[in-house]
């Protein structure tokens, strides 16, 4: 199982380095409502009109999974051990659910390379 972290999207929607990676996990890989959040907004932020960084988004036919208050809590407990690193929300969101189904988080992100919190980490590029 993986769990898609929203550089790993934003990778292929961006056709960056890394983004066909993650499009070939997009049909069984999880992604948690965080991140989706996160995507839209990274493509608004780039220039793309809201409606348009939705459709985008719902095109794509994620399995995505609510933020509910187990996964809150055990991102919340990943602080200690992901400041140092500058982890956002969003990236705690997908290591918190990654975690609890006992996946792999594919990211862009190297700053997660060598992290070690309870779960597999895998780079797309």
């Amino acid at each position: 199982m993986t769990v898609l972290d929203s550089s790993a999207v934003l990778a292929f929607l961006f056709a960056e380095e890394g983004g066909e990676v993650a499009r070939k996990a997009f049909e069984t890989a999880l992604i948690s409502a965080v991140n989706v959040t996160e995507i839209v907004a990274k493509q608004i932020d780039r220039g793309t009109g809201t409606d348009l960084a939705v459709l985008r988004v719902e095109d794509l036919n994620l399995q995505v999974r609510p933020f509910d208050n187990e996964l809150a809590l055990l991102a919340g407990k990943l602080r200690s051990a992901t400041r140092s690193r500058g982890l956002s929300l969003g990236d705690r969101a997908c290591l918190a659910l990654a975690i609890r189904e006992n996946a792999v988080a594919l990211t862009a992100d190297r700053k997660w390379a060598d992290l070690d919190v309870g779960c597999k980490i895998e780079l797309i590029r």
